[in-house]
């Protein structure tokens, strides 16, 4: 006996033994059971979800000698023939093959006749988006008040195309797409009944190059089965299909996650080796990222696509959320890059350091560990980091003379805030004199105002550049607590708390000293502290923020709170509504009052005011924000 597919051999005969689309089977079990039968049947759905299969069950349950049922006796002369393809009262037509309107109207000659076996006769019409706008036409009397023993099942990839009037007069299906999880347990259960070895990791590939279609699935198994020589091994199913190892997806996050550029760099070259698809290489990582960022905000709706769903959750705490947004914006801009790039593997490779260089915390961890340019030997030294200070803070007299004194050129003045020095008014009697024909009057001034250059270099500097740091200083955004300057300018003293004595105000200090990043900073941001009962921590968390929390983060939270207090806590989260003021408030309220203050003192310069007396100009409140320097 020849060889027979597995699709065509492990095709569904009765309802029980279709793989997902739970709510048609419910629809027509119930409709079957109480027989409430409708005369029009439309089934919708992509390639190899199950549309045909269940046509022909359902013709069967309508057929079968024992009666209308939802589980037909799989043993009588009808739903035998019907499970051979020879049952003459289900006529099957492809409609692509038969889109004439003749064509048409020879089968509608027919429906008035009783049918010769069954029950029903009933017409099975695939693909029927293909028949011609006379077929339809042709066909709407007969499908709107059929004779009651004939029944139209129609199946289509594409009901955008059938006529308004034809969907109207049909029961429509939508079978959806299946997931690789449910594909994957599918799987398995053919294979141990066939008795074929196989990975679980090649299993999950094939799931996924599936996309959503059992039968695709078990085509490429069959296909797998042939390259594998009867054994499904996942290095052979990954090189069949030309997609990455998840593995390798995953250690390409994990280089990411640790700014680690020679990681990142090294699996790519290990992926070179196999001739990759980049293209399909990229999917598989923004599909991760994807997942990562679920997981970071609600970690119970990550799936398991690739039996990877605990790797993901860990790797999303190594991630700030800004990262994996950015991450993924510069991968779906690069698939562009990867179409027109001659060399692919070059594209990719820009790809992933655009992402590390352009990192928000690349820059710092550069700053911990050897520079990139080092490692590949081409940068030269660079001058100490005190020597680049001085430098900035101290121009030297060739940098200030670069523009000369009758140049026209425009040069801003920085009004600089928290100077308790008295300024001194601009020197107009040296320099070029202020003059209405050089600036227009009622000119607006906020950050920038206009002055000559000579004008610039008679202004005194305003305040000590230490000082300047400090109030500038932005308090952070209560992410990762990546700078701890910035934190104690705004809390004021860095001692450390203690847990037996520590209270909600030793909390608001105490937060931004912790060693945390990623969703757990922002979880414990969002807290209040409430009490510790022997090394038992209760958390208040806001309602408002409780889409960020999740117990499976209860570990990360115990050892960022035990490596601080240097002793063994155990946390308790209990979300509720709280009036009382969180880290993270309180950062956006001290931002907000140093904002208030820096503009205050702003209206208030000396320098600031005789230029707009000078020029009747405006102040522009709306304007006036921290530098970025």
């Amino acid at each position: 006996m020849s060889y027979q597919v597995l699709a065509r051999k492990w095709r569904p005969s009765n309802f029980s033994q279709v793989a997902g689309q739970s709510h048609v089977l419910q629809s027509l079990t119930n409709a079957l059971d109480n027989e409430r039968l409708h005369h029009a049947y439309l089934f919708t759905g992509t390639r190899g979800v199950g549309k045909t299969t269940l046509a022909r069950i359902l013709a069967k349950c309508l057929n079968c000698e024992e009666g209308i049922t939802s589980k037909p006796c799989e043993s009588c002369n009808s739903c035998t023939e019907i499970n051979e393809g020879r049952f003459v009262d289900l006529i099957e037509v492809d409609a692509a093959s038969r889109t004439k309107v003749d064509d048409t109207r020879e089968l509608l000659d027919n429906v008035q006749y009783a049918p010769s076996r069954g029950r029903f006769k009933v017409y099975l019409i695939d693909e029927v988006h293909m028949l011609s706008n006379h077929s339809f036409n042709a066909l709407l009397k007969t499908l709107e008040e059929p004779p009651p023993h004939v029944k139209f099942l129609f199946a289509t990839t594409d009901p955008q195309k059938l006529p308004i009037t034809i969907l109207s007069r049909c029961l429509q299906f939508n079978l959806k797409n299946l997931s690789p999880e449910l594909i994957q347990q599918y799987l398995l259960k053919v294979l141990d009944e066939e008795a074929i070895e196989y990975d679980e990791e090649a299993l999950w590939q094939i799931a996924s190059a599936a996309s959503g279609s059992m039968r695709d699935a078990l085509t490429l198994v069959d296909q797998a089965i042939a390259y594998c020589k009867g054994q499904i091994k996942a290095d052979a199913v990954v090189e069949m299909l030309g997609v990455p190892q998840q593995k390798q997806v995953l250690a390409l996050l994990e280089g990411l996650a640790q700014r680690d550029s020679q990681s990142v760099l090294g699996i790519i070259a290990d992926m070179a080796e196999q001739s990759p698809d980049y293209a399909n290489t990229l999917d598989s990582l923004l599909s991760a990222l994807h997942r990562i960022a679920l997981a970071q905000v609600a970690p119970q709706a990550v799936d398991n696509s690739f039996g990877d769903r605990k790797s993901l959750v860990e790797l999303a705490g190594k991630f700030t959320a800004e990262d994996v947004q950015l991450y993924y914006q510069f991968g779906s801009k690069g698939r562009e890059d990867l179409r027109l790039a001659s060399d692919l593997r070059v594209a990719f490779e820009m790809l992933l350091l655009r992402m590390l260089v352009f990192s928000p915390r690349f820059t710092e961890v550069a700053a911990d560990s050897q520079p990139i340019a080092e490692q590949a030997g081409t940068l030269q030294e660079s001058p100490p980091e005190e020597t680049q200070k001085k430098k900035s803070l101290n121009p030297s007299p060739e940098t200030k003379s670069d523009t000369s004194p009758g140049s026209n050129a425009n040069t801003p003045v920085k009004a600089v805030i928290g100077s308790n020095e008295p300024t001194k008014a601009p020197d107009t009697d040296s320099g070029t004199e202020l003059t209405s024909d050089n600036h227009a009057e009622d000119t607006e001034v906020a950050d920038d105002v206009s002055a000559t250059s000579d004008e610039k270099d008679s202004l005194p500097e305003l305040i000590d550049p230490v000082e300047d740091a400090r109030l500038q200083a932005p308090v952070n955004d209560l992410g990762p607590n990546q700078s701890a300057g910035a934190s104690s300018a705004a809390i004021e003293d860095q001692e450390q708390f203690s847990l037996a004595t520590m209270d909600h105000q030793s909390w608001l200090k105490a937060y931004f000293q912790l060693r945390a990043n990623g969703i757990v900073a922002n979880v414990l941001a969002n807290t209040v502290w409430q009490k510790n009962d022997g090394g038992a921590v209760s958390l208040l968390l806001s309602e408002k923020q409780s889409a960020v929390y999740n117990e499976d983060l209860n570990p990360r939270l115990e050892q960022t709170l035990s490596e601080y207090f240097q002793a063994p806590v155990q946390v308790t989260i209990i979300v509720t509504s709280t009036d009382e003021e969180t880290p993270a408030a309180l950062s956006q309220r001290l931002k907000e009052e140093r904002h208030e203050q820096m503009i205050d003192e702003f209206e208030k310069d000396d320098n600031v005011q005789q230029l707009v007396d000078h020029f009747s100009a405006k102040i522009a409140r709306e304007s006036i924000s921290p530098r970025s320097d």
